[in-house]
């Protein structure tokens, strides 16, 4: 089985149903304990915290080359020592694997 972070976004202009509730739980036992599955299960986020301003604008900028790469963003809150990203897939307003995909290929990103 390919890992998640192997995988590639499919692109999804909606039209399929968001992952259930099920299917949502299943993958996040494939990503890091920094993410927290919504309580009505449509989206995935994370906070993380940094020393400085430099660290943590390194790790957005790493987060933004993923998110082009895979063609799918997520939305983020960054501010001084700190950044929070929030996965969904806005077209099917839910989460589909491409948010997990992006979680995992976030997971494997040095942190310091």
């Amino acid at each position: 089985m390919t890992s998640l972070a192997e995988q590639r976004c499919k692109p999804c202009e909606g039209g399929v149903a968001p992952l259930t509730l099920d299917e949502a739980q299943a993958l996040m036992k494939q990503v890091s304990g920094d993410w927290q599955l919504a309580a009505d299960g449509k989206s995935i986020r994370a906070e993380w915290k940094f020393r400085n301003f430099y660290h943590t604008m390194s790790f957005v900028n790493a987060v933004a080359h993923i998110a082009n790469a895979e063609d799918h963003h997520p939305d983020m809150e960054v501010g001084y020592g700190y950044c929070r990203l929030n996965f969904n897939t806005h077209a099917i307003g839910g989460l589909s694997q491409n948010d997990f995909i992006c979680a995992a290929k976030v997971d494997a990103l040095p942190r310091t």
